[in-house]
């Protein structure tokens, strides 16, 4: 058919599973009054659309709507005589989370375990270990995960990956933690720089802990999902605590193209960060996002 063309979408979740909900899918071409809608098409299952129109540019703005998930969207041309396919990766909607699958206390790495026992948290001083990690609620305990993750993938040039710094735990937040760490921790960091793997930040957003001082701040240069680590000194005893955070920099919406606004600051959902870990840095964070 002269002028036509055809797409073929497909949708997943971050794991790149096939998407187990149901979506509405709009085409709006952006010159002519060629639209269509799908409705309630089960996202498993790939979807066809044929006799788009390719003349005029054959741009069409796509957006999808699914239940569970963030609606999505994005420009996509359609070419003349031509089947194109394009798959959408879909982020969970965190308000239509019913569970999560954590990870057992036993099933975490050594070096985490070692620490939660080592650690007097905020809120939960008389526990510690297991009993702390089971004390988190899910937010808390989400972005501990998800902070952990990054920190073992993120190595100094020496091959020791940044956790392996961390002593123990006072302060456990769904965005952020407070640690004590190794004194050559940021001289490891400071020197890091060179080889591109930190880069100095504004550490003005970060509250020093009582009888601490502002001592650097410094970001991965991940362009979504970075990992920030501010820096606290006691001159006194010479301990060193950090501030250790993931930034979103709006990459809920930038990673995967989300519609609506998403709130993107101070206070990022750990689950938006889970999406963006797994999908754009590949890091698994060890617990799923059941909707």
């Amino acid at each position: 058919m002269s002028g036509k063309g055809n797409l073929v979408f497909d949708f997943f979740n971050v794991s790149d599973e096939r998407l187990d909900d149901r979506v509405d899918v709009f085409l709006k071409h952006q010159e002519l009054s060629d639209s269509q809608q799908i409705r309630n098409h089960p996202a498993g299952k790939s979807l066809r659309i044929e006799g788009l129109d390719s003349t005029h540019g054959g741009t069409y703005q796509v957006q999808i709507f699914p239940t569970r998930y963030r609606p999505v969207g994005r420009f996509i041309r359609v070419l003349e005589g031509k089947t194109a396919r394009h798959s959408f990766q879909l982020p969970v909607d965190p308000d239509r989370v019913v569970r999560v699958d954590f990870p057992s206390f036993d099933s975490l790495g050594d070096d985490l375990k070692r620490v939660l026992e080592n650690s007097s948290v905020e809120g939960n001083e008389s526990v510690a270990g297991a009993d702390l990690y089971d004390a988190l609620d899910d937010f808390r305990k989400a972005g501990l995960l998800n902070i952990y993750a990054k920190m073992k993938r993120t190595k100094f040039p020496k091959g020791q990956d940044v956790f392996s710094f961390v002593s123990s735990m006072n302060r456990i937040r769904a965005q952020r933690f407070f640690a004590r760490v190794q004194k050559d921790m940021r001289d490891e960091v400071k020197n890091s720089i060179a080889a591109n793997l930190f880069h100095e930040a504004s550490e003005a957003l970060h509250t020093p802990p009582p009888g601490f001082s502002r001592a650097d701040s410094f970001k991965s240069r991940d362009m979504f999902g970075n990992l920030q680590l501010s820096f606290f000194n006691n001159p006194n005893t010479l301990e060193f605590i950090i501030d250790a955070d993931l930034d979103d920099a709006q990459g809920i919406q930038h990673v995967f193209q989300v519609l609506r606004p998403v709130f993107t600051g101070k206070n990022t959902h750990p689950y938006d960060i889970h999406e963006i870990l797994l999908a754009h840095q590949k890091i698994d964070p060890m617990y799923k996002l059941i909707v």
